[in-house]
């Protein structure tokens, strides 16, 4: 059950990108506002993800969990009857709030659920799921609106949130910790989070506006650090991030899904502008990538048993540096052999990274503050994601398009060296099991 909320999740982010073009015809609307169709959801998942985890240790994870599934169902309607883009992008801010409590809770209802001595294998076949829905979801998409029109997109999420809902009663209920919210620090949070990403997407056409946001956000993130200080439990877990496992973890996740993201926004054009494949071929060429990772990442879950997980995320940030500056510096080759091998190699190694760094953040925490782990675990990865988003950006901005693909895959692999070089620092830090 708890799989089938990541994948809901995870495909609801892949069709939308897909059905903009749809949607901006269907609305009548600008193609350039419709892309709010995608930020909206994106901005209300990076606010709802460690404020809602804090609401989990509080009231319960089962609790604040099914309630965020409920939103998200509620809110799936409300996108697949929307007659306008502005009530589209505001469902679609109430989707993301509902995901962003799935995301946060969806660890925590897990490690409750799941012996420890199983807990690798289980994080492996999680990650296994969003590789497989993440791949699948243009798929999904293409073969949706081939029949149907975007509304169906949204439509589909009403049944599986239903059984979801229906479901949950298997999930064991854990009492939460009783503690007083700060509100002055939910604000600070929402606005931080408002800033950044409004900064980051103006980043390249209006830098000096995008800084001035950014700056914004960094005091944002310092009035809510003062608000929160002295605080067991607060909102962004100093606490956690003051155990060196968990801050190396979340440092190592942050650049590693950088790279991730500038990989896979440089992966189709290089595939369709330096090796001049169909768009059909470009689909078929990006596959690999994925395959591997899901094949990867359960043996990953299952070798921590025996293998420190430094040295895997190590290994793993290793191979997907050397897989994308394969793909980035090799000749172009118009069968694309190097680009595949080079794609299978960094396929093999996030999938290798992926489930060890999953399983560092959700153990080295307290189970009383897996909330917390799994909001700052869900935090990072879109933080590296927007990261990511903005590079690509300025690149295309300042390169030519004949040459952007590849300084993005160069620079992606630089990201991921540096995500496996910060890996191995923790090695020192755990132990085998």
């Amino acid at each position: 059950m708890l799989l089938l909320t990541l994948v809901l999740v995870v495909l609801d982010g892949a069709i939308a990108n897909v059905a903009l073009p749809s949607i901006a015809t269907s609305l009548a609307a600008d193609a350039s506002r419709t892309v709010w169709v995608v930020s909206s959801y994106q901005l209300a998942v990076l606010i709802a993800l460690l404020p809602c985890g804090a609401l989990g240790e509080i009231h319960g994870p089962r609790r604040v969990f099914l309630l965020g599934v409920a939103l998200f169902t509620a809110a799936s309607a409300a996108c697949a009857f929307a007659g306008t883009l502005p009530a589209l992008v505001a469902a679609r801010f109430v989707q993301g709030l509902g995901a962003g409590a799935i995301m946060a809770l969806a660890v925590m209802n897990l490690r409750f659920a799941v012996p420890q001595r199983l807990l690798g294998t289980i994080i492996g076949f999680n990650a296994m799921t969003i590789a497989i829905s993440s791949a699948a979801g243009p798929a999904v998409a293409g073969a949706i609106l081939s029949v149907a029109s975007w509304p169906w997109l949204f439509a589909v999420n009403i049944p599986l949130g239903m059984i979801v809902l229906v479901c949950g009663r298997v999930l064991g209920p854990v009492q939460g910790i009783r503690r007083p919210v700060n509100a002055k620090a939910l604000l600070a949070n929402t606005l931080m989070f408002i800033l950044f990403l409004t900064g980051a997407d103006l980043i390249a056409t209006a830098p000096a506006a995008g800084v001035i946001l950014i700056g914004g956000s960094v005091a944002c993130l310092i009035a809510l650090l003062r608000l929160e200080r002295g605080s067991s439990a607060p909102i962004v877990p100093m606490d956690l991030l003051a155990e060196p496992a968990f801050r190396v973890a979340v440092i190592a996740s942050v650049t590693c899904f950088t790279g991730q993201m500038l990989s896979y926004v440089a992966l189709p054009f290089y595939l369709q502008h330096t090796l001049h494949m169909t768009p059909v071929l470009t689909g078929l060429y990006m596959i690999p990538w994925p395959a591997a990772t899901a094949i990867i990442a359960p043996i990953s879950g299952r070798l921590t048993e025996r293998v420190k997980t430094a040295w895997l995320c190590s290994g793993g940030g290793a191979l997907l540096a050397v897989g994308l500056l394969i793909a980035g510096l090799c000749p172009p080759d118009p069968r694309g052999i190097a680009f595949l091998a080079g794609t299978i190699l960094a396929g093999a190694g996030f999938g290798l990274f992926q489930t060890p760094n999953n399983r560092i953040l959700l153990l080295s925490a307290p189970k009383a503050r897996s909330g917390a782990a799994g909001a700052m675990q869900g935090t990072a990865r879109l933080l590296g994601q927007t990261f990511g988003a903005v590079c690509m950006s300025i690149i295309f901005a300042t390169s030519p398009l004949s040459s952007a693909p590849a300084i993005a895959l160069v620079l992606a692999g630089i990201c991921a060296a540096i995500s496996s070089f910060v890996s191995f620092s923790r090695a020192r830090y755990e132990t085998v099991g």
